[in-house]
């Protein structure tokens, strides 16, 4: 788990992914948009945040949350991530209908 500062992402983050990135209003908003559900998650003092549950963190499982960021984002993570973390399951970007392979 990594600690981020979230609240000044939208000052770089068009500069830096190519997209806008609206200020966050919370730590929920933020966590939302991360390139990886799996990413999604926080740990409070008597809480934890974990839209998309926590299977797919025990499980080692990568899965892509295009909310925010773009495909190139999410492969360029996941590719670092697998050389750190050789037995991770990295799902693909989904794809619509006409986008290029």
């Amino acid at each position: 788990m990594e600690i981020r500062n979230e609240a000044r992402v939208h000052l770089w983050y068009e500069q830096k992914f190519g997209v806008p990135c609206p200020p966050y209003p919370c730590t929920e908003a933020a966590i939302d948009s991360f390139a990886a559900t799996t990413c999604c998650l926080a740990d409070g003092r008597w809480r934890i945040y974990a839209p998309h549950g926590l299977a797919d963190v025990f499980n080692l499982v990568v899965r892509p949350n295009p909310v925010q960021a773009p495909r190139h984002v999410y492969e360029t993570k996941t590719a670092r991530w697998r050389r750190q973390w050789p037995t991770l399951t990295v799902l693909p970007w989904p794809t619509s209908p006409g986008d290029p392979a």
